[in-house]
Formats: C-alpha cells, sequence, structure tokens
C-alpha cells in the first residue's frame, strides 16, 4: 500500500505531460476532409458550390444564400478578401479563378 501511495504523485506528473486531444481535433479533421476539391464536377454545379460553401464557410449548417446567387457570389468576394478574382462575380471566368484560387488553398502541401 506504501509503494502504491508513493507513486501516485509520479503518476499525476505522468498524466499531467502526457498529450491529450484537443475538442476541435475531430471537427478540424472533418473539415479538412470535406474541403477535398471535387475531383470532376465542373464549374458552377452543386457539388462544385457545395465545395466552395464549405472551404469557405459561406453557409451556416444549411443557413445562408442560395449558391451560386448574387448575395453568394458577393459573400465568396468578401471571403477571399484581397485574392478574390477581379472579374465579374458569377461569370464563368470568375468561377475559374475561384477554383484555381481554392485548390491551391487546400492542396497538399509537400
Amino acid at each position: 500500500m506504501r509503494r502504491f501511495v508513493a507513486c501516485i504523485p509520479l503518476l499525476l506528473l505522468l498524466a499531467a505531460c502526457s498529450p491529450t486531444p484537443s475538442a476541435d481535433a475531430p471537427a478540424t479533421a472533418q473539415a479538412q476532409a470535406g474541403n477535398t476539391p471535387p475531383a470532376n464536377a465542373a464549374l458552377g454545379s452543386p457539388a462544385w458550390f457545395a465545395w466552395v460553401d464549405r472551404t469557405l464557410g459561406i453557409s451556416d449548417n444549411g443557413h445562408g444564400p442560395d449558391p451560386g446567387s448574387a448575395e453568394w457570389n458577393r459573400a465568396v468576394q468578401r471571403k477571399l478578401g484581397q485574392e478574390a478574382p477581379q472579374s465579374e462575380p458569377g461569370s464563368p471566368q470568375w468561377q475559374q479563378s475561384v477554383d484555381a484560387l481554392l485548390r491551391t488553398r487546400v492542396s497538399p502541401r509537400s
């Protein structure tokens, strides 16, 4: 019994020094997995809009502007800030620029 009592401080020290998973670790991993660019989604398709929406966090649990609407396009522009494409929001050129920019942001780093 004395040995056990003597080991308690050591056990507490080990427990305090061991890494603990953060509460947001699963959410971060899920967010990164959800931000994978769509492999074959055409620009302007529902899958592409959903990916851009998730990547930039435009909608909040399905609440927000309709993907592709003028309001949604403005929200994308705001989220991109200085990197936002200069072409007309919503145009094919704009979608292509947004796609290229986001793909470079979420691509795996070497």
